[in-house]
C-alpha cells in the first residue's frame, strides 16, 4: 500500500493557494497532520478525500491516479472532517447504517461491518445513544 502525494497544489479562485508545491510518500503506518490555521491541512485532506481536485500535481493510490480512478482510494479511505454535522436524531448505530448506505455497503454485509467497527472502537454499549450526544 502506497499513497504518493507529488507537487500537489490547490488554488482557490480569488483566495489565493491553499496548498502548494506538497509533497509525500505514505506506507503503512500511523501519521499525524499537524500544523497551524491556513497551513492546507484541511485542503489536502479534501483532495486526498476525492472532495475537490488539486489545481496542479498528483495524487496516486497504489499507483493508480486517484482524481481519475477516486474509487480505488475511496473504498479503503474513511473520512469525518471536523465540521461534518452529525444527524442529531440518529444513534450511532443508524449513522453507521446511513454512512453503509452511501458506501453501497448493504443488508448483513452492513450489519456485520457495523458490528465489527464498534466492537473495535469499544462502542458496544453506547450504540443506542444519540451521535449527536457523544463526546467527539
Amino acid at each position: 500500500m502506497e499513497l504518493v502525494i507529488d507537487n500537489v497544489g490547490k488554488l482557490y479562485k480569488g483566495k489565493g493557494w491553499g496548498l502548494r508545491n506538497f509533497s509525500l510518500t505514505l506506507r503503512p503506518g500511523v501519521l499525524g497532520l499537524l500544523g497551524p490555521n491556513g497551513a492546507g491541512k484541511s485542503t489536502l485532506m479534501r483532495i486526498l478525500a476525492t472532495i475537490t481536485k488539486p489545481t496542479e500535481g498528483n495524487v496516486t493510490w497504489n499507483g493508480e491516479d486517484i482524481v481519475s480512478k477516486p474509487d480505488a482510494i475511496r473504498s479503503v479511505l474513511g473520512y469525518l472532517p471536523q465540521d461534518f454535522g452529525v444527524y442529531p436524531n440518529l444513534n450511532a448505530v443508524e449513522f453507521l447504517q446511513y454512512i453503509a448506505a452511501l458506501k453501497g455497503i448493504t443488508g448483513s454485509a452492513a450489519k456485520h461491518r457495523i458490528d465489527e467497527l464498534l466492537e473495535v472502537l469499544n462502542r458496544g454499549r453506547a450504540n443506542g445513544r444519540l451521535a449527536a450526544s457523544r463526546a467527539a
